[in-house]
């Protein structure tokens, strides 16, 4: 078998996939209207939304009004005044580095107001209480985007360090002043006002803010001076930090997570004042992943519940969450599932997606809302079937979703491809998926997204189910997963794929490396060696609380869930995809694992996409990935090469 490698300079140029079967079901895929954000105001009567890059401002049962600025641009991160007039949002410029522009606008009509202009990133713009301020999140002169997903600036010349901190701002609205406030070597990652507009709480940290996210504590900082006092330093991971309307309390979540912006937990109130935290849902069979007061002494909370969507109240005084609703859609937007809520809770926006059903927005009671958009009424599936599967591996047990094939027929059998989660602290979810799940069901596959233990969706001890442990109880719950499927569904056990990216990366390598029975496997941005991975990652701290410690102090830990350790056991042919300014999990990785199976003489690909992060955010590159995954499968699968 050849191996493939184009090479130019130091990278691996992706080049166009040829057109085949896979192209052209890629291609027929349909194209929803992406909705960004559904914002309802304080009082409930008006609601701003940002659909494919659109902002809209609407009053209950009026037709929304655009709010455009000069130049067309594209909006993002609305949200009101606390009186309900006014909302503010951003405008990304154009540019080879980051600047945006801030602006403010009537509810009631008007030509938006430009504030601010940013030479850097911007981030979450919202009014002070008493609407004489905004503040938003900066990176003054940052040369990227910021985030641990986007494409890093490549390392050249000497290497100093440089740290470009995410701080608190504010603009003073009668002057349009802007003013950086808290300090120059402190991160800033979420925060919200306290009542008397005097200052905010936040999740914070000192040093690389891609890093640090993992050992952020929660602070109470002065809105003048920037002086900033701790309130708790957590033993996991915290995010969405809210304070109560009185500015006694603050709730948050907690738990153990494995990237920044895919929050699970459990909810928590801690005094302002600083004091020992309450956990208000222990062992709660679900996870909770935002929340907001609406109430004195209540908190309405999103949550994944067995791999669907739920709502819950808990009140801060004590007492057993209530559940609101929960259905098997997805209620928000990814990573985490979210709603916009009235100031009381009375109403609420929501953004409703499904594997059968494209996203709108809905609005109105939680459980009981009216869908206000048909953006994209004419779009319908070109897949198969979705189905919540659940199954058990000895006690454990489990669940998944499993798309059927399009025009499934009884009495055929059909190839299942099993697609590993990123994370591992995420969750499949019934999504409305025109790029895996459903192109592999369009090309006549069974797929299978199995949430195994470390997932989100049946509480914090599931989720830190699979600590100290990579690669044992989630691999043996993948493989039960795809046994049990079998006894149900007529599969073709000489015809199994498995595929994924990031930790669904390195569950691809890990599983070829433990079983001969897939056929073909896809690692994109996988992780093939915990001690050169741990030396070369720009987001290490997340690595501490999985293993309990670094590499350096604990080598046997990693050594155990190593693939490099067991790599002359692959047999499975491979297709190795990443982007060449990784920076969650770096191309070396890939490289790696590419050139240990060309000395174990297994066939494989590797394809390299320049200037691309963990994330693939150009559509070319994209769509190139997506193709050329269903090729690999496609052509691995008429040989039939897997040993059931």
């Amino acid at each position: 078998m050849a191996f493939f490698l184009q090479c130019t300079s130091l990278s691996v140029k992706a080049q166009p996939a040829s057109p085949s079967g896979a192209g052209s079901v890629i291609d027929s895929m349909p194209h929803a209207k992406r909705i960004e954000q559904a914002a309802i105001s304080p009082d409930g009567t008006h609601i701003a939304t940002i659909i494919a890059g659109k902002l809209a401002v609407a009053a209950s049962g009026e037709t929304a009004r655009p709010i455009e600025v000069e130049g067309n641009l594209e909006a993002r991160d609305v949200s009101w005044s606390r009186d309900s007039k006014q909302i503010t949002f951003l405008i990304d410029l154009a540019g080879d580095v980051p600047a945006a522009q801030v602006f403010t606008a009537a509810s009631d009509g008007g030509s938006p107001v430009k504030r601010a202009e940013i030479k850097g990133y911007a981030a979450t713009p919202t009014f002070s209480p008493d609407g004489s301020r905004l503040a938003l999140l900066m990176i003054e002169g940052i040369p990227r985007i910021a985030g641990p997903l986007q494409p890093m600036t490549p390392l050249a010349g000497v290497i100093d360090d440089k740290v470009y901190e995410q701080r608190l701002a504010t603009i003073d609205l009668a002057t349009n002043t802007l003013t950086q406030v808290t300090p120059a070597d402190v991160y800033v990652y979420e925060y919200d006002w306290r009542p008397d507009s005097q200052g905010w709480i936040a999740t914070a940290a000192h040093g690389s803010g891609d890093a640090n996210w993992y050992i952020a504590k929660l602070y109470a900082i002065n809105s003048q001076s920037g002086a900033m006092r701790e309130i708790y330093a957590p033993k996991w991971q915290i995010a969405d930090p809210r304070i109560s309307p009185d500015g006694k309390s603050v709730a948050f979540i907690e738990g153990l997570m494995s990237d920044e912006g895919s929050t699970g937990g459990d909810v928590f109130v801690v005094p302002t004042a600083g004091g020992t935290p309450r956990n208000l849902t222990p062992k709660i069979s679900s996870s909770p992943s935002s929340l907001a007061w609406t109430g004195a002494d209540q908190i309405t909370f999103a949550e994944n519940v067995d791999g669907k969507s739920g709502f819950s109240v808990v009140h801060a005084s004590g007492g057993a969450a209530q559940s609101l609703w929960a259905g098997e859609e997805v209620a928000g937007t990814a990573p985490s599932l979210s709603a916009s809520l009235s100031s009381d809770g009375s109403v609420s926006a929501v953004i409703r997606q499904s594997a059968s059903s494209p996203p709108e927005i809905w609005v109105g009671t939680i459980g009981k809302w009216k869908q206000l958009t048909t953006v994209n009424a004419d779009v319908k599936p070109a897949w198969g079937e979705m189905r919540n599967f659940h199954w058990t591996n000895g006690t454990t047990k489990l669940e998944g979703w499993l798309m059927l094939p399009k025009d499934f027929e009884a009495g055929k059998t059909y190839p299942l491809i099993v697609n590993v989660h990123g994370g591992p602290s995420a969750a499949c979810m019934s999504r409305w998926d025109s790029r895996t799940l459903g192109p592999e069901s369009a090309m006549g596959y069974f797929a299978f997204c199995p949430n195994p233990r470390g997932s989100y969706g049946q509480g914090e001890a599931f989720t830190r189910g699979n600590v100290k442990d990579f690669g044992g109880g989630d691999f043996r719950d993948i493989m039960a997963g795809v046994d049990a499927i079998a006894k149900q569904y007529p599969i073709d056990m000489h015809r199994l794929g498995i595929r994924g990216h990031s930790y669904g990366g390195y569950m691809t390598m890990w599983a070829e490396t433990q079983t001969h029975r897939f056929a073909a496997a896809v690692a994109g941005a996988g992780l093939s060696d915990w001690t050169s991975y741990y030396g070369v990652n720009d987001i290490d701290e997340w690595m501490i609380p999985f293993f309990g410690a670094s590499v350096y102090d604990d080598p046997a830990v990693y050594a155990k869930s190593d693939p490099m350790h067991f790599v002359k056991n692959v047999q499975t042919p491979t297709l190795i995809i990443v982007g060449d300014r990784d920076g969650e999990v770096p191309m070396e990785q890939s490289v790696e694992w590419w050139h240990a199976l060309q000395a174990m003489k297994v066939p494989v690909k590797f394809v390299v996409y320049p200037n691309e992060g963990h994330v693939f955010f150009k559509a070319a590159d994209s769509r190139d990935y997506a193709v050329r995954a269903l090729e690999w499968f496609e052509e691995w699968f008429a040989k039939g090469a897997a040993k059931p």
